[in-house]
This record gives structure tokens, sequence and C-alpha cells, in this order.
């Protein structure tokens, strides 16, 4: 941050008046001021030494950057190894799929946060012993070589982030992971989630949504039964795929919602945690309405409007709905807990 301060004005010193020598009345001669009846000039701009022009903090900031890697280039060097094939796999692969929608994002903001909190980690910088750098890095090494003779990306994906974390630990030790917490944490965000732990995690959750929308249409009057996750109305069959159930928006949402707590309330850590909660009924209540929006379109316009581009609309307002739903609960939040003493104003 920079910071500076004023020059201060004539004004603000009582012993000097414009025009006063320095055996004019009101001011001594031996007080430090200019001679021969020339007032003193007050002096410039005081600048702190944080302050540096926008150049040379980048600067600064790439040669702390090299120079931590000549410290160890060999743990960097194999990080780059491990994690430049996997990250062009996963963004070739895995982050067009709806599960990972969000990880380009995810990976700009990753590298902005862990470029923010450079110059701290270099202050806590304290290697660990040898040994205890060996341990932190070999499950990561033995899951990655699992996972490239299998094939799992996703798997591959998660031994690289691991790797990451324990060559971060065996560079600078645990002060340095502690302020690193969150960019470690964003950055699991790269990883999409394999379609199997989809399909499980939200069987449940499409139950719900199926049994509500039914529920609620039924109480209306509406010719609607359920079955599973499939939804009847009129002669239209509908099925709640994983999409509709809220995971794809669950993890965008957390995404989002945490890198905007964390810049917004100073890193605080216990807050982020709260809004993150308070995420997933978010998204599963954004997400009935959308199925209960699609049926309503279905029964009134037809299938073909309603699995058109109405449904990938549906999808998209409802998220955008869900994004201000976060900002409106953090504003609520932020608003009651200062006025009752528990955030700071």
């Amino acid at each position: 941050m920079d910071l500076s301060v004023s020059p201060p004005s004539a004004a603000a010193d009582p012993d000097w008046t414009p025009g006063m020598g320095p055996g004019s009345p009101g001011r001594a001669a031996g007080d430090g001021g200019a001679t021969g009846g020339t007032p003193p000039t007050p002096p410039g701009p005081v600048t702190t030494g944080g302050s540096q022009p926008q150049g040379q903090s980048w600067l600064s900031l790439a040669r702390g950057a090299w120079e931590a890697f000549l410290r160890a280039p060999i743990f960097w060097l194999g990080i780059a190894v491990l994690a430049g094939p996997t990250l062009y796999d996963l963004a070739s692969r895995g982050w067009g799929t709806d599960q990972a929608a969000h990880a380009p994002i995810v990976f700009a903001t990753a590298i902005w946060l862990f470029a923010l909190s450079a110059r701290d980690a270099a202050k806590a910088m304290r290697a660990p012993p040898a040994w205890a750098a060996v341990v932190a890095l070999v499950p990561g090494l033995a899951l990655y070589a699992a996972a490239r003779i299998t094939g799992l990306l996703e798997v591959r994906g998660l031994a690289a982030y691991l790797s990451l974390i324990a060559v971060l630990y065996a560079v600078g030790g645990k002060r340095v992971l502690g302020v690193l917490w969150f960019p470690i944490l964003y950055s699991i965000f790269l990883i999409p989630i394999p379609d199997s732990f989809v399909d499980i995690a939200t069987q449940p959750v499409k139950l719900a949504i199926s049994k509500s929308v039914v529920g609620l249409l039924s109480g209306l009057g509406y010719p609607v039964a359920t079955s599973g996750v499939s939804i009847y109305i009129g002669q239209f069959e509908l099925l709640i795929a994983a999409a509709c159930a809220g995971l794809n928006s669950l993890i965008s949402l957390t995404a989002i919602g945490s890198f905007y707590v964390y810049l917004r309330h100073n890193a605080s850590w216990r807050y982020t945690l709260l809004l993150v909660a308070l995420i997933l009924p978010i998204a599963v209540f954004a997400n009935f309405l959308r199925v209960l929006i699609l049926v309503l379109l279905t029964y009134y316009a037809g299938e073909a409007v309603a699995q058109g581009f109405l449904h990938e609309a549906a999808g998209l307002f409802m998220f955008v709905v869900s994004v201000l739903t976060i900002f409106a609960v953090d504003k609520l939040f932020t608003v009651v807990g200062r006025r009752f003493g528990w955030m700071k104003a």
C-alpha cells in the first residue's frame, strides 16, 4: 500500500509568520529557521519507504521470484515438469466440461493471488529439514506416478496440486504455507470432479428437487407426477440431469464467493467459511427455481422451446441470481456484524 505524508502548511507552524525574519517577535533566532529575513521554505512531500512506482514494484517481484528459484532450482523445475503437462491436459480436455467451466477464471486469478502474496511469503521463508521436505514430496509423487499409469486425469491433477504444496513447504516451510493458505486452497478449483462422483453426489439432490417441484405444482392443480428423477407433466417427460442438481453451479459459486470474500474482508478465513457454507442452499434453491421454470415452459410452450435457447438462458439467469444473492447476503451480514460489533468497520 502506498502511504505518503502530506506537506505541512505554513499555518501549521504557530511560530512562523510570512515576512518575519529571525529577529522578529514570535520567532527565536536560534530555532533553526532561515537567516537573513527570508522565511523558511516548507518541506516537500515525504514518502514512506513502502511506496514505490508500479514498474519498480513488479520488477522487485520478478527479482524476488528469480531469487527464490535460484535458492531451490531442482524443486521448481520438478514442479514445472509435473504441473506443465498436467495443466495443458486439464485445459484441453477437462476445462471444457460443465464441471470445470470456471477453471480458466480460477487459473488467472490464482496466479494473481500468488503474486499478490509473494513478497510476504518471501519474508516468511524458513526452509524445513531436508528429511521433512522429502517426506512431504513422496505422497504426491507416488500418486502422480499411479495416475500416469492408470491414465486418470483428475487424479493426476490432484497429484500435481499436492506436489505444489509440498514444494512450497520444502522451499519456505510452514510459515509460507500460512501466508499462501488462500491461493493454495483456491487452486483446488482447477481440478475437475470425476463424472462418477458427480452422479453419486447429485442423486439425493436431484430426488429432492424433483419431489419439491412436483409437490408445488401438484398443489397448484397441474397434472404432474414423478418417478425417481423423472417428472411427468401432461404428455411430457423431463429427466433431471446432474447439471440441474446444482453441483456445477455450486462449485463455480464457491470459487467466486470465496474469492470475493477473501478480497473484500481482508482474508478473514472464518467469515469465508461462513459464507461458503451458505452457498450450498443458495445453489440448490436456484436450481429448484430453474427446474420449476423449465417444467412450466415445457407444459405451456412444448419441449422444443424448453430444451432450446431458453434452457441455457434459464441456467445462466439463475447463476447470476445466485451470485447477486451471495453479494446481498454478504452485505446484510456486514451491516449486522458492524452494528453489533462482530465485524470491524
